[in-house]
C-alpha cells in the first residue's frame, strides 16, 4: 500500500494536472448537512457542464469517492482547512468527465489495456512505477512489482483484518491504473493538437529581427501630468465613447457586493483570569500526581503535553529558571502568547547529543600552498594575541572575519554536536570553561580564532506541559451575539443599515465583486457561509441573519450585483475616467507641440522642467521600454517605423506624449538558417498549449457552477 502512495506522489505533472482529483483527492464529509432539498424544494441541480445538468446526487457521489480516497491516503476525515480544495477537486472531476473526456472520444483518442500493461510492466514502463519498486541497492526490482500485482489474482484472504488490507490495496491499485490511463489519454490528446503547431520561416525571421535589430533614438517626453486634472473637463459622451470602444476589456463574471459590521468575540480580562484560576487548580494537582504524561495529556489544549528538551530548546520561561530545574518541580501558570501554561519537570538526564555556544573569526588562506597557509596562520595568531591583550573579540571579528558571521561579531549561537567539522567541534566541545581558546584551530576552511561562550551541555529535560488557550467564555460570546442580534433586528435597506451602524458607533466594511466560489472576505477568514447567503438568498438591501465567523459575529447587507456579461457603463465610469482624461490631455499637449518648431530641447521648454529630452542607443523591439519613459510599446514601434534622421509627429504613449527622432537603425544581417528562432517560437507555443487546450475546452463547455446553493 505504501508503494502505491509513492506512485501517487511521483506522478508526472501532466498526469497530476488532469487526475489529481482522483489520485490525491480530498472531499468534505457530510457536505450537505440536513438536506438542501428541504430548503429548495424540488430543485436538484448544482450546475451544468457541456449542456448536461449535474444533479445533487451525482455531485454527492463524486464527493463521496473523493472522501474515500482521502481517508485511504491519510487515515482520517478531512478537516476544515482542506475543504475548499476538496470541493473543487470533485467538481473538476465532473468537468473532466462531462467536458474533456468526450472530446477525446470525438477524435478517437483512447488507451488500451495493452498500453496500460506496457506502462506498468512492459518496455515503456512508467518511471514512477520503476522508482516505487526498488531493491536495497536502489535498482528497479521487477520481482517486487510482479509479486505486488499477482497478490490481486490470488484468492482473497479469509482473515477479516487481512481481507480489509487486501481490499484496500486492490482498490488503490485499480485506481492507480485508471488514473494512469486517464493521464495517457490527456497526453495523447494534447500531443495531437500540439502537432498542429507550426512556425513559418517568415515568423522565425521576424523574431530574429525583433531580438537583434537595434535603434539609436532621441526623444522628447511630456508626461500627462504637465496638464492638471482640473484643467480637463471629462464629459459623459467622452466616457461613453471610450467605453464603447473598449467594452471587451470589461467582461465580467457574476459578482455581488455587500457591506457588513463585525462584532468581535475576544476573551475579556475576566475570561483570562478564569483560565488562569483553572490552571492554578490543575497546577496544584500536577505537583502530586505520578502519571505526569497522562495527566497532562488529559487536561491540555496543546499538542505537546510530553516533550524532551535540551538546554538550547527549553521554553523561554524554563530556560530562565534552568538552575532551579529539579525533578518534580512545577512552574506556572505562566503566559505564553494566547495561552496559559503549567510545566512539570518529569526527568533530568544525560543525552548523547550535546549543545555548545561559540564565536569565531575565520581567516582563510589564499591558496592550498604551505606558504599561503603559513601567512594565514600567522595573521590569525596575531589577531588572537590582540584579543588576549584586551581587544574586543566582536570588533576583531567584524574587522577580519571572512564568513557570514563577521557582521554579527563572529557569533555562531548554539549548535549541536555533529553539526560542525570535526577539528572545530572537538575544540569547542572539549572546553571546560568559557573564554578564548589558547591557539587557533585549523579546518578545511581556514584558521579559526575561537571563543567558547557556552560550554558543552549534554543535559536533557523531559517536561510535561498543560496548556489552556485564553478563549472567550460562553458569557462573553453570548454578549457579543446579543449585540449583533439587536443590531440586525428589524433592519432593512442599505441606507438604514449604514445609519444604524453610525448611531451604534460601528465601522461598516465593504466587499465588492465577490464571486460564487469565493471563501474569504477581507480579514474575516473563511466566510463561505456568508458568501453562500449572498448568492443564495440575498437581494439588494436585504440584511442577513447573524453569522458566526470564527472570531466575529457578522451582519451583512447586499449592496450590489453584476450579472455575467459586460460590466455596465455606470459601474466602470469612475474606473475609465483617468484614461479618458489622459486622452484629452494628450490632445492638448499634441496641439501645443505641433505648433512648435526647432530642436527637441527647444520644444521641451514650452512645458518647463516636467518635460525631458532623452536618448537611447539600445532600443529593441522585444524590450518595449524606453529609458525615463518606461514600458511603452507604442513609442518603441514608432522608433522602428522611422527612417534614419527622421522625426515623428507628436503622439500619445502609455504615460505621456512623445516626439521621437531616429538617429540610426541597425538591421541585423540576414542569416542563412533561422531554425534556432523557429524552434524557440515553437517551444513557446507548445509550452502554452496544455493550459490553453484545457481552458478552451472548459470555455466551450459553458460551465454553470451553482454549488453555492448548497454550501
Amino acid at each position: 500500500m505504501a508503494l502505491i502512495g509513492t506512485l501517487r506522489n511521483k506522478m508526472t505533472k501532466w498526469v497530476v494536472g488532469f487526475v489529481a482529483v482522483a489520485i490525491s483527492a480530498f472531499i468534505l464529509n457530510d457536505l450537505f448537512g440536513n438536506g438542501p432539498t428541504a430548503v429548495f424544494g424540488n430543485e436538484n441541480s448544482v450546475g451544468k457542464i457541456a449542456g448536461t445538468t449535474i444533479s445533487l446526487e451525482e455531485y454527492q457521489a463524486a464527493v463521496q469517492e473523493r472522501e474515500n480516497n482521502y481517508i485511504l491516503n491519510f487515515g482520517r476525515q478531512p478537516g476544515d482547512k482542506e475543504r475548499p480544495l476538496l470541493q473543487q477537486q470533485a467538481w473538476d472531476l465532473l468537468i473532466a468527465q462531462k467536458a474533456i473526456m468526450p472530446e477525446f472520444e470525438k477524435v478517437g483518442v483512447r488507451v488500451t489495456t495493452d498500453e496500460i500493461w506496457d506502462m506498468i510492466q512492459g518496455k515503456n514502463m512508467d518511471e514512477n512505477v520503476k522508482s516505487s519498486f526498488l531493491d536495497s541497492a536502489g535498482n528497479f526490482d521487477r520481482k517486487r512489482l510482479l509479486d505486488y500485482i499477482n497478490q490481486f489474482n490470488a484468492p482473497a484472504p479469509l482473515d477479516p483484518q487481512a481481507l480489509a488490507g487486501w481490499q484496500e490495496a486492490k482498490y488503490r491499485w485499480s485506481t492507480f491504473q485508471r488514473d494512469l490511463g486517464l493521464g495517457r489519454e490527456r497526453l495523447k490528446y494534447e500531443n495531437l493538437l500540439i502537432k498542429t503547431n507550426y512556425v513559418t520561416e517568415a515568423e522565425a525571421e521576424r523574431d530574429y529581427h525583433t531580438q537583434n535589430d537595434v535603434a539609436e533614438a532621441k526623444y522628447l517626453y511630456v508626461p500627462f501630468f504637465v496638464v492638471s486634472d482640473s484643467a480637463i473637463s471629462v464629459s459623459d459622451s467622452d466616457l461613453r465613447a471610450y467605453y464603447n470602444r473598449t467594452k471587451e476589456k470589461y467582461k465580467a463574471e457574476q459578482t455581488r457586493s455587500l457591506s457588513y459590521v463585525a462584532f468581535s468575540i475576544q476573551a475579556s480580562a475576566a475570561d483570562s483570569l478564569q483560565i488562569r484560576e483553572e490552571l492554578e487548580k490543575l497546577a496544584a494537582d500536577f505537583k502530586i500526581v505520578t502519571e505526569d504524561s497522562v495527566f497532562a495529556a488529559n487536561n491540555t489544549d496543546g499538542t505537546q503535553p510530553f516533550t524532551k528538551y535540551y538546554a538550547t530548546t527549553l521554553p523561554t520561561v524554563l530556560s530562565a529558571q534552568k538552575d532551579n530545574l529539579i525533578t518534580g518541580a512545577v512552574f506556572g501558570p505562566y503566559l505564553d502568547g494566547a495561552t496559559y501554561k503549567v510545566s512539570k519537570v518529569v526527568k533530568i538526564g544525560s543525552d548523547t547529543v550535546g549543545n555548545a555556544k561559540a564565536s569565531h573569526i575565520l581567516i582563510r588562506w589564499d591558496d592550498e600552498t604551505d606558504a599561503a597557509k603559513s601567512v594565514a596562520k600567522e595573521k590569525a595568531r596575531k589577531i588572537l594575541a590582540e584579543i588576549k591583550a584586551g581587544a574586543s573579540f566582536a570588533d576583531k571579528a567584524r574587522e577580519h572575519g571572512t564568513d557570514g558571521t563577521a557582521s554579527q561579531g563572529g557569533d555562531l549561537g548554539w549548535f549541536t554536536s555533529g553539526q560542525m567539522v570535526k577539528p572545530f567541534e572537538d575544540a569547542v566541545f572539549s572546553a571546560k570553561k568559557t573564554g578564548v581558546l589558547n591557539d587557533v584551530v585549523e579546518t578545511q576552511f581556514g584558521y579559526h580564532i575561537l571563543e567558547v561562550t557556552g560550554v558543552a551541555d549534554y543535559t536533557s529535560y523531559t517536561i510535561a506541559t498543560i496548556e489552556l488557550a485564553i478563549a472567550p467564555s460562553d458569557e462573553t460570546q453570548n454578549e457579543a451575539y446579543l449585540k449583533a442580534q439587536n443590531f440586525a433586528s428589524d433592519l432593512s435597506g442599505v441606507e438604514e443599515f449604514t445609519e444604524r451602524a453610525k448611531t451604534d458607533g460601528l465601522m461598516v466594511m465593504t466587499a465588492n465583486d465577490l464571486k460564487t466560489a469565493d471563501r474569504r472576505i477581507n480579514n474575516l477568514g473563511d466566510a463561505r457561509v456568508l458568501i453562500s447567503w449572498l448568492f443564495r438568498d440575498a437581494k439588494i438591501g436585504k440584511v442577513s441573519e447573524v453569522y458566526d465567523l470564527d472570531d466575529d459575529y457578522v451582519v451583512a447587507v447586499m449592496t450590489g450585483e453584476m450579472e455575467e456579461g459586460f460590466r455596465s457603463f455606470e459601474d466602470v465610469k469612475d474606473e475609465i475616467t483617468p484614461a479618458v482624461r489622459n486622452e484629452l490631455k494628450a490632445k492638448q499637449i499634441i496641439e501645443k507641440l505641433t505648433a512648435q518648431t526647432g530642436t527637441l530641447e527647444e520644444m521641451a521648454k514650452v512645458f518647463g522642467s516636467d518635460a525631458s529630452v532623452n536618448s537611447s542607443s539600445d532600443v529593441k523591439l522585444n524590450s518595449n521600454t524606453l529609458p525615463s519613459v518606461g514600458l511603452d510599446p507604442i513609442a518603441v514601434g514608432k522608433v522602428f517605423s522611422l527612417e534614419n534622421g527622421k522625426r515623428s509627429a507628436p503622439f500619445a504613449g502609455e504615460n505621456g506624449v512623445l516626439v521621437v527622432e531616429l538617429q540610426n537603425k541597425t538591421i541585423a544581417p540576414a542569416v542563412g538558417d533561422y531554425t534556432m528562432f523557429k524552434n524557440q517560437l515553437l517551444q513557446g507555443l507548445n509550452g502554452r498549449a496544455g493550459y490553453g487546450i484545457s481552458e478552451a475546452l472548459k470555455q466551450g463547455a459553458d460551465i454553470q457552477d451553482k454549488r453555492y446553493k448548497y454550501f
